[in-house]
């Protein structure tokens, strides 16, 4: 009997992935000072291909350099990003996987201190357990409008560049996650109050970007919950996925939310974040990815035979030896 991370999830839209298995995004610092791919960028990628994963995800990209939270973050905010970025999903098509861009905004959450107009849905502090973040201002019309047009042209140039994929980062207390979370939105226009106008955003961004690349199979990050006090529930959550499937995602990529991008100190053991990715699994058209410290082949096999999770991202593990990692793990049973 194979098992059952070597068996391929055809989506929606007819793309294949190999196997269950995915490298999630993670910054690698290897951009330059203007967000353009370096050599050490696209030796890095090659290298994550070596997991045998069938997906490789391009870490966080900008799509602004004001939404930037690292100083060497990579970038598709500009079309000078476009040869560093079609290098890179070139590089990981000739290793036989499929690829997808992440795309970003920090909003108010700027930890580096780098952004030159730290800006939020309501001018509120993005809470967080471990430091304090800069008061973003609020956002204005304009403001949302631009921020639409960035995520589209963003996810343009990702079409262009021939990713498979492109994914918007709503979670770990980044732009979109702040837009979400009743605890950074407390607007009294369309963008605010209830959980469906906190969504309007990110809902008409995705339909902007079908339209514009319609090639492009979208996906989302989003958070299971905030793991903040007063903030996004299972429930809100599970209304927000189908609304997002409705709209045209086609992989939910549940990680966790506003107070929560490190591991919580009472989270022991493998997969920290897959009782928040459980609940969404099967409920919609949309397959879920489930992660968090994931790294042996008895743990990946049962939360896929249990039906947890569709799809499984495994980063450090991956991240310490990608070789390794496919020698232990990917090696097919003979």
């Amino acid at each position: 009997m194979t098992a059952l991370r070597f068996t391929p999830l055809t989506l929606t839209s007819g793309l294949t992935l190999k196997n269950r298995l995915v490298v999630p995004p993670m910054a690698s610092q290897t951009a330059d000072s203007d967000g353009l791919a370096t050599e050490k960028t696209f030796s890095h990628y090659q290298n994550l291909a070596q997991s045998g994963a069938g997906l490789v995800m391009v870490e966080y990209s900008h799509i602004n350099l004001a939404g930037r939270s690292e100083t060497n973050q990579l970038g598709a905010h500009d079309d000078a990003c476009l040869p560093g970025l079609t290098h890179i999903a070139k590089l990981l098509h000739q290793m036989d996987v499929k690829t997808g861009l992440q795309i970003t905004h920090c909003g108010g959450k700027d930890s580096a201190g780098i952004s030159s107009d730290i800006m939020g849905p309501s001018g509120i502090t993005v809470p967080a357990y471990d430091r304090v973040l800069p008061t973003p201002r609020t956002m204005t019309v304009n403001d949302i409008n631009q921020w639409q047009q960035d995520f589209v042209s963003a996810a343009i140039r990702a079409d262009k560049a021939g990713f498979d994929l492109v994914e918007i980062h709503c979670a770990h207390g980044y732009g979109i996650n702040q837009w979400l979370s009743p605890l950074t939105n407390q607007r009294q226009d369309q963008y605010g109050g209830s959980v469906e106008n906190r969504a309007r955003i990110l809902l008409e961004i995705i339909s902007k970007i079908k339209q514009a690349a319609p090639r492009l199979t979208v996906m989302t990050r989003i958070p299971g919950q905030d793991g903040y006090p007063g903030g996004l529930s299972h429930a809100d959550m599970a209304q927000m996925s189908q609304w997002l499937v409705d709209a045209g995602v086609e992989i939910l990529n549940v990680s966790s939310g506003i107070g929560g991008w490190n591991r919580p100190k009472d989270k022991r053991g493998e997969g920290f974040l897959v009782e928040d990715a459980a609940p969404l699994t099967g409920k919609t058209a949309a397959a879920v990815i489930g992660v968090g410290g994931i790294e042996t082949i008895d743990y990946i096999e049962t939360i896929l035979a249990t039906k947890q999770v569709d799809l499984v991202a495994v980063g450090r593990a991956i991240l310490a030896g990608p070789s390794d990692f496919a020698t232990r793990v990917m090696a097919q049973p003979k």
